[in-house]
């Protein structure tokens, strides 16, 4: 093998190649890394951008061996590059801040020049090459771009206000914990050993003000938003513990500086409670050093400049919100009913807020609210669910309810504004990845739009978050116009994809007067030979909701084109009547029979005990018979409501549940006792 054909060494170290893993990311960064972290010299476009700065972010590591992030500042040109490998930095000497005893001849040196007035920012990473009478030679290691997410916009001006004296501050001290939790961004400065040779990266965090948690101890938990990918800075972490932060106040001046151990977080259920939290970083931290008026510059935020990733984010106020939900998930809970809205002749949308202190519960796109409604002259409550159609990262809850059926009905007619709703945590399996790449094909027929728009609306928030948005098709059908439903909310997410989602709506009896292209686009129903006109040729992910008869019939038209299984996802209103098309490499679950003789069964919460008879009927209905009142709704195996424990026996499912059911549990409104079940005994 000759020198041009070996396998180039990899740009990234392991700790950076942990996390690309841990994301499915590290095949598509090897040749990112390729094109820009092997580049040990600067393009033009950086060198002129240095040029124009009156700032500098700076990391950089002292004798003990601790890391600090700093500023160094100078009107614009106070930086310079002579030649592509080389960055000159003109500053005095500044002995109060602790970084400056990592800048001598030899030391590693990580650099971001960040412009906050326009979100453009840079990475430069070297080694210093020689000390100026009034600064550093920097001889260039890496040079790369850097993405413009989570800064907010700010003009700045200089002033020729004095730096004042510095001092150490404890970690309890009230100056302290008002800098990093009122703060919207800040830098951190790490550092890795790699084959010998100290490397030094400088890096901005941003968010929301407040994104920064500080607890009792003085521990700083940061959640850790979408990048780039690279994972310099919680790579370096990963392989050596150590972080130095700065924070700046962008009104006086003041630096404060952190230098301590840092721990990243990669499974953690505050991950998970944050919205847009992908990852935590956690820093103790062990120096402080505050600098009042350290540098000249002052910035003045800069009208609807906060930035749109960052507003998309969440606080640390909703995360504990949401972690006390997720403890409450099998409570019923009263949700406050805040607004009623028509979304067709005979679709009204209600939106829910809580009132009990815990925040709304978590939930996937496309699941379902199960509903608990006291009907007048009943003595026990009603149970359904119906279908979310607001997202996981909405600031809301909202059921849409066809009015179909007694219990719709009543919302319909006896829901109002300030109502309450009895309802528990979402639950279901027909859920959408909306991160996935793979193109998406949404097929709705009637109410089947609400859980699909669900789906769409994670799919377009997601895809604005990580700059990077799943392409979509949506194709809605109803009988009438009238039931064409949520239309301008499609339009507004049409507006805010662009090309990368496609609505087509069909109306299969459309008005007389009417035509395609007014309020609709084709007359007709959803079938396969529309899809082959429709869709490009591309591997699919397709969803179906609505009837049983429009699900089955797209299933098998799919099918039929060699449409694999596990591409086709399918949610049907009643009772589960989808007959799946498996591949004969996927084997079907194998059941017990079910038992051809009476069976004892033992309702052990309740401390009942029924005998079941063959041809009785199912294990719900035996309950009920006994004078219990199991929860349920569809009766099906769709919903997943009458989940019961089992802890002996075992049963036989009447129809296969649409819904997985976890060992030691049975949906008992379509289970009867198996053979070999004496007795059977459940929580109920």
């Amino acid at each position: 093998m000759n020198e041009a054909t070996k396998a180039q060494p990899s740009p990234w170290h392991e700790g950076e190649l942990t996390l690309q893993r841990s994301v499915g990311a590290m095949e598509m960064m090897a040749g990112v890394g390729q094109r820009q972290l092997a580049r040990t010299w600067m393009p033009d476009q950086h060198r002129e951008f240095y040029a124009q700065l009156p700032f500098v972010v700076l990391g950089a590591v002292d004798r003990q061996g601790d890391v600090w992030a700093t500023l160094r500042t100078g009107q614009p040109g106070f930086m310079n590059s002579p030649d592509p490998e080389t960055l000159q930095i003109h500053f005095d000497p500044q002995p109060e801040d602790p970084a400056q005893a990592g800048m001598g001849e030899g030391d590693a040196i990580g650099m971001l020049g960040i412009e906050l007035h326009t979100r453009r920012r840079n990475r430069m990473n070297g080694v210093v090459r020689r000390r100026l009478d009034q600064g550093l030679e920097i001889s260039v290691s890496q040079a790369y771009g850097n993405c413009p997410r989570y800064i907010n916009l700010r003009q700045y001006s200089f002033v020729d206000e004095l730096p004042a004296v510095s001092r150490e501050l404890a970690v309890a001290d009230p100056l302290v914990r008002r800098l990093v939790t009122t703060s919207d961004s800040f830098y951190v400065a790490t550092y890795v050993v790699r084959d010998g040779e100290r490397q030094v990266d400088a890096s901005h965090r941003g968010g929301k003000p407040g994104f920064v948690r500080m607890d009792e101890d003085g521990t700083l938990t940061i959640p850790d938003f979408s990048g780039n990918l690279f994972f310099n800075t919680l790579g370096n972490i990963l392989l050596n513990p150590r972080a130095g932060l700065v924070f700046v106040d962008f009104q006086t001046g003041a630096l404060l500086q952190m230098s301590g151990s840092a721990q990243v977080l990669l499974d953690d259920p505050q991950i998970a409670a944050f919205q847009g939290a992908e990852r935590l970083l956690r820093f103790t931290p062990q120096r402080i050093v505050y600098r009042p008026a350290a540098i000249p510059l002052r910035w003045k935020d800069q009208a609807e400049g906060d930035s749109p990733n960052s507003l998309m984010t969440g606080s640390w106020e909703q995360t504990a919100e949401r972690l006390q939900a997720e403890a409450l998930r099998t409570h019923w809970r009263a949700l406050q009913v805040t607004r009623v809205v028509d979304e067709s002749h005979n679709i009204r949308s209600f939106y829910l807020q809580t009132t009990d202190g815990a925040g709304l519960p978590r939930f996937e796109a496309g699941q379902h609210l199960p509903v608990r409604v006291l009907l007048e002259g009943q003595d026990v409550p009603s149970i359904r669910t119906y279908s979310v159609s607001s997202a996981p990262s909405d600031d809301f809850l909202r059921i849409s309810v066809k009015r179909d059926g007694v219990v719709s009905s009543h919302l319909h007619e006896q829901i109002q504004a300030s109502h309450d709703i009895e309802a528990r945590a979402p639950q279901g399996h027909f859920t959408v990845d909306p991160t996935e790449r793979r193109p998406l094909v949404l097929l709705a027929a009637g109410v089947g739009i609400t859980p699909l728009l669900s789906m769409l609306r994670e799919v377009v928030y997601q895809g604005k978050r990580i700059s990077r948005m799943r392409p979509v098709w949506l194709v809605q059908s109803v009988r009438h116009m009238a039931d064409l439903a949520f239309r301008e909310e499609i339009d507004e997410l049409v507006a805010r994809a662009g090309d990368k989602l496609r609505v087509l709506r069909l109306v299969s009896q459309p008005p007389t007067d009417g035509k395609a292209g007014q309020g609709y686009d084709v007359a007709g129903r959803i079938d396969v030979a529309l899809l082959k006109q429709l869709l490009p040729l591309d591997d699919y992910d397709y969803y179906l909701c609505g009837p049983g008869t429009f699900t089955q019939a797209l299933y098998d038209g799919l099918r039929k084109l060699r449409i694999p299984d596990d591409r086709i996802h399918a949610e049907t209103f009643g009772p589960s009547t989808l007959v799946r098309d498996i591949e004969i490499s996927v084997p079907a679950a194998e059941q017990v029979p079910a038992a051809s003789e009476a069976v004892k069964v033992l309702f052990s919460s309740s401390a009942k005990e029924a005998r079941w008879e063959p041809g009785s009927g199912t294990l719900l209905e035996l309950a009920e018979a006994r004078g219990l009142n199991p929860e349920f709704s569809c009766r099906g195996g769709s919903c997943g409501t009458c989940k019961t424990r089992m802890t002996q026996g075992q049963v036989h499912y009447l129809t296969q549940p649409a819904e997985p059911v976890a060992e030691g549990e049975v949906l008992i409104c379509c289970a009867v006792p198996a053979q070999g079940s004496e007795p059977l005994v459940l929580e109920a």
